[in-house]
This record gives structure tokens, C-alpha cells and sequence, in this order.
């Protein structure tokens, strides 16, 4: 009976993480909350969020509560789908071949609302530390609107088919927030990365900008190797 009500609480937890209700980076329902809400155990509760780990759906963290994650996207529009470490570091490979280019056209095609429109969205960005699922939609809406800006509209749309995923919320970065000490302050970094692209497009720099996007999604993937322990 346990097992029917723990894989009932799993299907239901994992439709609302897929479907955006609970947002990658955001915490979970307490175990006693889920336990009244849906008039099972905790037994039960913990069965459930055991398997929502092993799916890659949940990270549980000691002391402060499980975390959804970024889940992996339906493929049925063609879109690519990054299902796993080597997914993740060729979705990354592919950032680099369509937004070196669109950061190049946008430092000659960017007008001047569509720099303070990036530049506000970094400014949210850097005000979004210990708030990872908030960081994430600012990352991606930063990243959207140099597409933007580049002025290609299949540009956008290779974009718009990856969407919010292509920001990953691996484990690691939800402890980012508790360990930036010890990793060298990767928000930070990340914060970094992203100004230095508005800066090249502030100057009409398009190679300065090709670089700094590629310098960002290449740091972003050593960042991915060095979480999942990879050299």
C-alpha cells in the first residue's frame, strides 16, 4: 500500500516540477506540509523525493530541504534535449556556435533600449543571489535578449527552442549560494561574465562581444565538469 501512495505523491510531484508549477531551483514542499496535504506519511513522502532524486528531479540538501532541478524537455518539436552530463556539455558546445555569432551582430544592431533593457535584466540578475530559480529566468532573458538585439530572427528562434533549459540547474549550483567561499564565488563570476558582454555591446565591439559570450559558456562548462567532478 506504501509503495501505491509513494508512486501516487511521485507522479503528482514530477508533473508539477515538469510543468513549471515548482520551478527548477525552487524548494519543495516541506515533508510534513506534503505529508498533510496529500493524507500520506512521512514514510511515505520520503520514498517519494528518494526516487524524484534518482530521476534527476529533486536535489535534497541536509539541513534545508529538497530543490527541484531542471528537467528535461519533451523532444516532440524537434527541440534539443540535454538529458544528462555529456547532453548538458554539448548543449553547451552549441551555445557557444549560435551566440558568439548573435553577440557579434548585436554590438553593431543593438539600439539604445534594447542595452538598457540588458542592462536592467543584469542588474535583477546580480540581485537574485541565494534565489537560484530567480537567477535562472534572469540569465536566460539576458541570453534571449542579445539574440534579440542581433537582429536574425532564426537567431532568436534557435534560441527560443531551447529555452529556460539551457540555463541548467544542476545540484552544484544550488549550493553555490552556501559555498562561494570555497568555489571561488561562481554567482559572482557569472555576474561577471555577463556584464563584460554588455560592456562589448555598450561599445559596438563585436568581437569583444563574441569573446565575452564565449569566455561565459566556456567557463560555464569547466563550471559543469568541476560539479559533476570531471576534469
Amino acid at each position: 500500500m506504501a509503495q501505491t501512495l509513494s508512486g501516487t505523491l511521485v507522479e503528482t510531484l514530477r508533473t508539477r516540477i515538469v510543468n513549471g508549477d515548482i520551478a527548477p531551483g525552487e524548494k519543495l514542499p516541506s515533508e510534513p506540509r506534503l505529508a498533510v496535504e496529500h493524507q500520506v506519511s512521512r514514510t511515505v513522502v520520503r520514498e517519494a523525493i528518494a526516487r524524484l532524486n534518482l530521476e534527476g528531479l529533486v536535489h535534497t540538501r541536509r539541513g534545508s530541504g529538497s530543490y527541484a532541478l531542471t528537467p528535461p524537455t519533451e523532444d516532440d518539436d524537434g527541440a534539443p534535449v540535454a538529458r544528462s552530463l555529456a547532453d548538458r556539455l554539448a548543449l553547451v558546445e552549441y551555445r557557444i556556435a549560435l551566440e558568439t555569432e548573435a553577440a557579434a551582430l548585436a554590438a553593431v544592431r543593438r539600439t539604445p533600449a534594447q542595452l538598457a533593457a540588458l542592462a536592467d535584466r543584469l542588474g535583477a540578475l546580480a540581485s537574485s543571489d541565494g534565489h537560484p530559480a530567480t537567477a535562472m529566468q534572469h540569465d536566460f532573458a539576458f541570453h534571449r535578449l542579445v539574440a534579440e538585439a542581433a537582429g536574425n530572427r532564426f537567431l532568436l528562434e534557435a534560441l527560443d527552442r531551447l529555452g529556460p533549459q539551457m540555463i541548467a540547474m544542476p545540484r552544484g549550483r544550488l549550493d553555490t549560494h552556501e559555498a562561494t567561499a570555497q568555489d571561488g564565488g561562481r554567482f559572482t563570476a557569472v555576474v561577471q561574465e555577463h556584464r563584460a558582454v554588455l560592456d562589448a555591446l555598450d561599445a559596438r565591439d563585436p568581437q569583444a562581444a563574441a569573446a565575452a559570450i564565449r569566455t561565459h559558456l566556456t567557463s560555464s562548462r569547466r563550471r559543469l565538469l568541476m560539479e559533476s567532478g570531471t576534469r
